[in-house]
Formats: C-alpha cells, structure tokens, sequence
C-alpha cells in the first residue's frame, strides 16, 4: 500500500473531531483558569512584585543601567527617579485590573501547555514524515514565547514606562498620575505582544514547508516587510516612538533570522524533492 498517504491511526466523523477539539479547548481553558485563580488568590504579590515591579526604580532593568552607567561613568544611563503616581479613578479599576492581570498570568504560564493541546489535535493528522520534520514544536514555540516575554517585561516595558513618566509639556504644570487601568493594560499588552510576535520564525518555518514562501520573497519583500514592522509596532504598543523602537528592533532581527531558517528549510525541502525524483 502506498505509504504516501500516511498511517491512519483512526477514522473519525466530523462530530468525532469536533468533540476532540472541544476537549482540547476545555482542558486549555481549565489550565489558564487554574493559574489565573492562583494569581487572583496571591494578587498582592502579584501586583506589587510583578505588575508594579517595572515603575520602581528598584527594578533589574534599571539597577543593571546603573551598574552600567558607573562602568561606563555615564551618568545618562542610570535611572534613579520615575516621577508619576497611579491612581485609580473607577471605582471597579482595582477589581477590574486584578481581574485582568490574573488572566494574562493565567495566560502566560499556562502557554505550553495550551500550545500543546492544539498541537495534540493538529498532528495526528499529519503524515509520518511531517510529524518527524515538526518534532520539537512545543518546545521551540514555547521558548520563543518565553524569550519574548522576558524581553517585553524586562526591556521594553520598563523603558516605555520610563519614556512615558519623564515625558512632560510643561513639568510646572503638568503632573504624571497614571491611572491603574492604563498602567497595567500598558504593561500586560507590551509583554504579551513581544511573546506573540517572537513566534515569526515558527511561522516562516511552516510557512515554507507548506511552499506558501521562500527565501527569495522574503528578500524581495524585505523593504516592504519594514514598513509592515513599523505599523505593526505602532499598532501594538503605546503611542510613544520609544516602545514601537523597542519591538521594531527585533522584530527586524527576526526576520533576518527568518530570511535564513526559511532558506535552510527550502534547501532541504528541495533536496528531498530531488531524491525522490531519482
């Protein structure tokens, strides 16, 4: 029998895959609400060790800027004072926030696992081949998303913030006091967005495997792809040209690490077509 239409593990009805992928989704969901309960439970510790952590001048970010600034003995890098307070002007902000803030942890933590339950559904229906050439997925797809919210809590939001509190019309008249809503959804879309858009070289690499892309568009397409960036960061990030740098940066990176990854896939993709031509 020709083994190029793969191993059938089990036929299932449309109604079969759809009670699957509801199962899948409900065991998702239980693991996100699990770990958004447990941070609504310890939201004290959260919010003053976490969520608060980024506006104290006690943050790694800026102790490492410090260190920085004495090596270097330029005092510019050190940043020793964040003038702004937050309030709370709703009387459901604090409420809400907890709420909010304990769901994206639940998010953020319960990621792989997620992942996997969406990988789980997808790859038996994937050939023997193809399942050989995406092992790892869960692995990498996860240690992109954790890189990228490292880099969203430890570096761009602390440097928004910090953009965002110095940032003054007229100081004499002006005072910063930033409401609670506005902080946390500031911080929780930064860090969710760079752990969302670290995932493009998982997506190029698929992309290519399914022959959707190649090196040579993405080439081509390569000044085009800046503008796209631009946008993209402008659209996700607070409107301050501080924050869209901060992600544009690497996200441009990425995409020269894309440019490769597809190239070495393509290459190989190829390669395998051709021994099977002879």
């Amino acid at each position: 029998m020709n083994k190029l239409v793969g191993k059938v593990e089990k036929e299932m009805s449309f109604l079969e895959h759809l009670e699957e992928l509801r199962w899948h989704i409900i065991r998702s969901f239980i693991a996100i609400a699990v770990f958004a309960i447990l941070a609504f439970v310890f939201r004290n510790f959260v919010f003053k060790e976490i969520i608060f952590a980024p506006g104290q001048t006690e943050f790694w970010t800026y102790q490492m800027l410090c260190k920085a600034a004495d090596i270097t003995g330029s005092s510019v890098l050190c940043i020793d004072e964040l003038p702004f307070t937050i309030q709370s002007r709703k009387m459901t902000g604090q409420f809400t926030m907890a709420i909010t803030a304990s769901f994206v942890i639940g998010l953020i933590i319960a990621f792989p696992y997620v992942f996997y339950e969406i990988w789980s559904f997808i790859s038996p229906g994937l050939y023997d081949k193809e399942k050989k050439l995406s092992r790892g997925s869960v692995f990498f797809v996860s240690l992109l998303f954790s890189m990228g919210i490292l880099f969203g809590y430890y570096i761009v939001s602390p440097l928004s913030i910090n953009f965002l509190a110095n940032f003054n019309l007229d100081p004499g008249t002006v005072v910063n006091e930033f409401d609670i809503v506005s902080f946390v959804s500031t911080v929780t879309m930064l860090v969710l967005a760079c752990g969302i858009l670290f995932q493009l070289p998982v997506v190029v690499y698929f992309l290519t495997k399914a022959g959707i892309i190649t090196p040579q568009l993405m080439r081509q397409f390569r000044r085009h792809s800046i503008v796209v960036i631009l946008i993209l960061s402008a659209i996700l990030t607070p409107p301050d040209p501080m924050s869209q740098l901060l992600i544009a940066f690497p996200l441009l990176l990425l995409y020269e690490i894309s440019i490769k990854l597809s190239a070495f896939v393509a290459r190989k993709r190829d390669k395998e077509m051709q021994e099977i031509l002879e």
